[in-house]
């Protein structure tokens, strides 16, 4: 059986790439029997940009319901607040006394801000120990990871071999397996759908927000009897992603003869969307209304993902003298 371990963002309510392209995998991968599956909230990783609790605190929230209207089964994955683990930032502190600070520098998310490094704080410096920290307190064996996160875990890696090189053999060496059919889901001007390019579609979000980004979607300028191209239409392959197939080609077919707007397709795209999406939909707002469940399961998951990372850092603190 393989440990399987995926850490989401607090960014606030997923939109409908986290949806495709993250949460719906993820959920699948964990319904498999052979796979032991953790799931965190990784809120401390936030702090870094956001400083505001009641922010903070609202994300986690927002990204708890929406997994769990997904159809994440906690019976199933053990799924946890990140920060409810204060082990995690203990070992991430041993981490850091095993990892050369030069090689840090050469992080992504440090890399990518060092033009304005008077802005990064040591906290973003040191986010790839963390995430290690992450990762190895629960003895992973597989971390699902996009071709852009890779440098992660080959840091993962090279710390925990230089930890157990030095100190014998402690911690497991995890493995990333990259998902090379994750779905590029784009956003509403045909770039991968982000929150930081302010591109995306909010399923959860209200009916009106939803139709009112759709609505936004660029398109070029062919009038409504115009044939259009369907493979370089954003509205199109939105709509190719969710529907069935006997859908999609209908309105292939209305595209290429040039029977159908750019307008009346964005229609069909939102009533295809509230469709697919309605009993998440539902249930992502029962559980904004009953936070108190939302935080029960959280807590539930955090126990045990504590149980696992007691035994770890047991075996951490004993090699490095801390224990006896």
């Amino acid at each position: 059986m393989a440990r399987i371990l995926t850490g989401v963002q607090s960014t606030g309510i997923p939109h409908l790439g986290n949806m495709l392209g993250a949460i719906i995998p993820a959920i699948q991968m964990a319904e498999n029997s052979n796979n032991e599956s953790y799931l965190f909230i990784a809120d401390l990783h936030s702090l870094t940009q956001i400083k505001d609790p009641k922010e903070l605190k609202y994300n986690t929230l927002t990204t708890a319901a929406a997994w769990l209207a997904c159809g994440l089964d906690t019976s199933k994955t053990v799924f946890y607040r990140q920060s409810d683990v204060c082990q995690t930032t203990e070992l991430s502190w041993y981490l850091q006394c095993f990892f050369p600070y030069q090689r840090l520098t050469l992080a992504h998310s440090f890399k990518d801000k060092s033009n304005t490094v008077e802005q990064v704080n040591s906290g973003l410096f040191n986010y790839p120990l963390l995430m290690a920290a992450d990762i190895l307190l629960y003895d992973a064996d597989i971390v699902p990871v996009g071709k852009d996160q890779i440098q992660h875990i080959e840091i993962t890696r090279d710390v925990a071999n230089r930890l157990n090189h030095q100190m014998g053999s402690t911690l497991i060496i995890p493995e990333a397996r990259v998902v090379k059919d994750k779905q590029i889901v784009p956003g509403i001007d045909g770039q991968k759908m982000s929150k930081s390019k302010k591109n995306i579609i909010s399923v959860f979000e209200g009916t009106k927000t939803l139709q009112k980004q759709i609505m936004s979607i660029k398109t070029d300028s062919k009038g409504v009897n115009e044939p259009k191209d369907p493979d370089n239409c954003t509205v199109f392959n939105l709509y190719s992603l969710v529907e069935n197939q006997k859908e999609i080609e209908a309105l292939k077919t209305q595209y290429i003869s040039g029977s159908i707007g750019y307008g009346d397709a964005k229609k069909l795209l939102s009533q295809s969307l509230l469709k697919k999406f309605r009993k998440q939909i539902n249930r992502f707002h029962y559980f904004m209304n009953h936070q108190e469940e939302v935080e029960s399961l959280l807590q539930q998951g955090s126990s045990k993902a504590r149980k696992v990372a007691n035994k770890t850092l047991g075996r951490v603190r004993q090699k490095l003298g801390y224990s006896s």
